[in-house]
C-alpha cells in the first residue's frame, strides 16, 4: 500500500473563511530520482523537470562534461558511467524513488547485414541495463511503499520500421519488462509505465535527419515531413520538454492507478 507521506490524492479544499494554507511543498520534495542518458535530449529534459519538482536527481551518462554540468545546474549528482558494461549498475545508487530508463543508441541496417555485436550492444544498453537498474532499486521502493518507474520507450516499441531490427527489438522488450514490473510492484505502491514518443528533437534524431538528407539528396525539412513523419498525423517533431512533462505527470498525485501502460506521444502514428 502507498504510504501516507505521499498520498495519491490532493488535500481537501479549505472551507470559506479559513486561514490561508501554507503553500504546498514541491511535488517530489524529499524524493530521489535516477535518470539514465541524462546529459542530453529527453534524459536532460527529464532530469530538469524532476529537479524542478523537488527531487534530487542522479544524472547518469557516459558524457562526463555534460553530465557534471547538468548536475551542477540542477543541484543533482553526476554519475559518469558506460551502461554497456553491466557491472557498472552495481556502482549506481540504489535508493531512487523514481527511475527513468532513458539511455539508448541506434544503428540502422538491413537484418541480413546487421552487425551481431552491434545488435547485442543495443540489447545490453536498452534492455539488460534497465532490468539491472530495476533489480537494484525496486527493493528500496518496496520498503518505502512508493515508487515510480518510467521507461522511455518509443513508437518503435509499438510499431516496427525497416532497418531498425535492434532498436525495435529492444523497445518492444522494454515495453514487456515495464508491464511485468507493473504487475509485481503494484502491491507495494510502485507504478511502472512507458512513455512512447515518435521522433523527438534530440541530437540523435537531428543527426539522422542530416544523414538522410545527404543520402536521399533532399532537404532536411523534407526528411522530417516526408520520411520520418510520413505515418504521423502531426507533421512536427516532439520537443524533449513535452516528453519530460509526461514523465513528471506519471510521477504525480493523480496517477497511482496508471500502471502497466504505454503513453503514446506519436502524433497519431499508431492510430493508422
Amino acid at each position: 500500500m502507498e504510504t501516507s507521506r505521499r498520498p495519491d490524492h490532493e488535500p481537501a479544499a479549505p472551507s470559506p473563511g479559513a486561514s490561508p494554507q501554507v503553500p504546498a511543498e514541491p511535488l517530489l520534495a524529499g524524493r530521489t530520482a535516477l535518470v539514465t542518458g541524462a546529459a542530453s535530449g529527453i534524459g536532460r529534459a527529464c532530469a530538469q523537470a524532476l529537479a524542478s519538482a523537488g527531487a534530487h536527481v542522479h544524472v547518469v551518462d557516459r558524457s562526463g562534461g555534460a553530465a557534471k554540468s547538468l548536475a551542477e545546474e540542477i543541484g543533482g549528482t553526476a554519475w559518469v558511467v558506460d551502461l554497456s558494461d553491466p557491472a557498472v549498475v552495481d556502482t549506481l545508487p540504489a535508493d531512487a524513488d523514481v527511475v527513468v530508463n532513458n539511455a539508448g543508441i541506434q544503428h540502422v541496417a538491413p537484418v541480413h547485414t546487421f552487425p551481431p555485436d552491434r545488435f547485442a550492444l543495443i540489447q545490453r544498453v536498452m534492455v539488460e541495463t534497465p532490468f539491472r537498474i530495476l533489480r537494484r532499486t525496486l527493493p528500496g521502493m518496496y520498503e518505502r511503499g512508493w515508487g515510480r518507474v518510467v521507461n522511455i520507450s518509443s513508437v518503435h516499441g509499438l510499431r516496427a520500421s525497416p532497418y531498425k531490427s535492434a532498436y525495435v527489438t529492444a523497445k518492444h522488450a522494454l515495453e514487456g519488462l515495464s508491464k511485468v514490473v507493473a504487475l509485481e510492484a503494484a502491491e507495494y505502491g510502485v507504478t511502472s509505465n512507458c512513455v512512447s514518443p515518435g521522433y523527438v528533437r534530440t541530437p540523435l534524431v537531428e543527426n539522422q535527419i542530416a544523414d538522410q538528407a545527404r543520402t536521399h539528396g533532399i532537404s532536411e525539412a523534407d526528411v522530417v515531413g516526408r520520411v520520418m513523419l510520413e505515418r504521423s498525423a502531426i507533421k512536427r517533431l516532439i520537443e524533449p520538454a513535452d516528453v519530460a512533462e509526461a514523465v513528471l505527470w506519471l510521477c504525480g498525485p493523480r496517477t497511482g492507478h496508471i500502471t502497466g501502460t504505454s503513453l503514446s506521444m506519436d502524433g497519431g502514428w499508431t492510430a493508422n
